[in-house]
């Protein structure tokens, strides 16, 4: 039997996983991933200890599946995107910790560029609004504050990438600088529609083109692993940012077709094709997996901070010890009482797109306790991924294309039943959990399958996609509608400064 080795390294943790054929998880091992917070809005990573952390688990899930190199047909990658890292090519050492995505230090950029009129040519190029959340102005930043460091890229010295260009370089060794489409699409720096880096783009930002990696399709053979780091040589065939790893292990090849992925922040994404639809309601455009040259895109709306709510109700409020703790202590009140919390920590994304909103929790009576925080906070995910769906509909329909009729979850928080029933019951639509939850790494495992031959076609993968439970909506529209209209009334709320 041929195994599939999916590396998933994302914002809170580096993880690895060992994939049977049908799919069916054979060993998974988790690191966490320290975060770095040198000041308010800044967010970083060591990006050696990821990479140090991502080989440990590697090692570790293939020993603890009783597997050698030789098993393994080929090895995928998935990874939060965005998050920016500048390295040496000589020494193979970053010249500054990993920028990570929600990271705000570069929204004077982005506010000087919309002054100068530079919005309209950047969607039109990379289907993405100009926000600091991308990596085009962490990039800037690292060469503006970084001492020589413009000058080093200039002549060829240093390489950027995304968090899989990193560990392209260092599991083959510095024998490959390279990215995916979707990966690259995630910079403000890629043409989409031509699938290379923009000259135009680059020179705005005074970014130096021998600082960009190569570009591949999601699913190729990118190279080897060297062969002393697994005990062999492992094929690399598939690398995806993890949003649209999720999209394509959810088997949304179709037009239409969308998911949710619940983790540190919220994602949605609805494939549209070969179509590079503009949103007209504060979605982004982006490239899907592409397995092939051609391209494909899907809409996609970000919440900034779904998960990271419950951590913050652990480790910032103390009202729980563990995450695991927030649906028990959610359930033992009937409802959030009135309480409506906007967790805008780092602004908020889609598809609201106001970088100085902060949290706030409204509704407070001298009978709100823990409890009512605590599901105003859970119900706060579904109220942001529901105004991002709407959007995603609106957008649709715009376009001639029916609105989302299902959507497919995945993620960490996605096993929360409260959630998830909350989130059908305010969307009105089936909301559909697969049996297999991983679906951020599964999506990587089956772009490297594709490459290695152990999948024929993704006909074949859509035909392994089984649900393991479907919520079905229980709430009366007008109702749905009432709470929304007070969701939106609290979002206002928070971005009064």
């Amino acid at each position: 039997m041929t195994y599939l080795l999916a590396l998933d390294q994302g914002t809170s943790s580096s993880r690895s996983i060992v994939f049977d054929p049908a799919g069916k998880i054979v060993a998974l091992v988790q690191q966490e991933l320290p975060q770095i917070y040198p000041q308010p809005g800044w967010v970083e990573h060591d990006a050696l200890e990821i990479w140090r952390g991502q080989l440990a688990t590697a090692r570790e899930a293939m020993a603890k599946a009783g597997l050698k190199a030789s098993d393994i047909g080929a090895l995928g990658i998935t990874n939060q995107r965005e998050t920016t890292v500048i390295w040496n090519r000589k020494t193979g050492r970053p010249i500054h910790h990993a920028i990570v995505w929600q990271d705000r230090r570069g929204e004077p950029v982005c506010a000087q560029l919309r002054e100068q009129g530079h919005a309209a040519l950047i969607q039109s190029r990379t289907g993405l609004l100009i926000d600091s959340y991308f990596s085009a102005t962490k990039i800037k930043w690292l060469l503006d504050n970084v001492a020589g460091a413009r000058d080093q890229a200039r002549r060829g010295e240093l390489a950027f990438g995304t968090i899989d260009s990193w560990l392209l370089w260092q599991l083959t060794e510095g024998a490959l600088h390279a990215t995916d489409v979707t990966n690259a699409s995630r910079t403000m720096l890629f043409d989409v529609h031509k699938n290379q880096w923009d000259a135009q783009l680059l020179a705005l930002l005074d970014i130096p083109a021998e600082l960009m990696p190569q570009v591949l399709p999601s699913s190729a053979r990118y190279g080897e692993t060297r062969p002393s780091l697994l005990g062999g040589a492992i094929m690399i065939g598939g690398v995806a940012g993890d949003q649209q790893s999720a999209l394509f292990g959810q088997a949304c090849f179709k037009e239409g077709m969308a998911k949710n992925t619940y983790g540190t922040g919220c994602f949605m994404l609805m494939h549209t094709g070969e179509k590079f639809q503009t949103s007209s309601n504060g979605l982004l455009t982006t490239s899907a997996a592409q397995v092939t040259q051609r391209t494909e895109f899907a809409t996609e709306g970000s919440v900034f901070v779904g998960g990271a709510v419950v951590q913050w109700l652990r480790d910032g409020l103390h009202a729980i010890k563990g995450s695991g703790e927030v649906q028990a202590l959610a359930e033992s009140v009937p409802d959030a009482g009135g309480v409506m919390m906007v967790p805008a920590f780092t602004g908020l994304g889609a598809p609201y797109w106001k970088p100085d909103a902060r949290g706030t929790i409204t509704g407070l009576t001298r009978g709100t306790t823990v409890a009512h925080i605590a599901r105003a906070a859970l119900e706060s995910i579904a109220y942001q991924s529901s105004a991002l769906l709407q959007a995603m509909s609106r957008d649709a329909v715009a376009a001639g294309a029916a609105p989302v009729s299902e959507l497919r979850v995945d993620g960490g928080a996605c096993v929360n039943d409260l959630l998830m029933q909350f989130q059908a019951d305010l969307l009105g639509i089936p909301v559909v959990r697969p049996a297999v939850t991983e679906t951020t790494a599964l999506g990587a495992a089956y772009l490297a399958g594709l490459a290695c031959g152990v999948y024929k076609s993704t006909e074949e993968l859509s035909g392994m996609w089984k649900a393991d439970r479907r919520f079905l909506p229980t709430l009366a529209s007008s109702r749905a509608a009432e709470l929304m209209a007070g969701w939106e009334h609290a979002v206002r709320q928070a971005t009064l400064a």
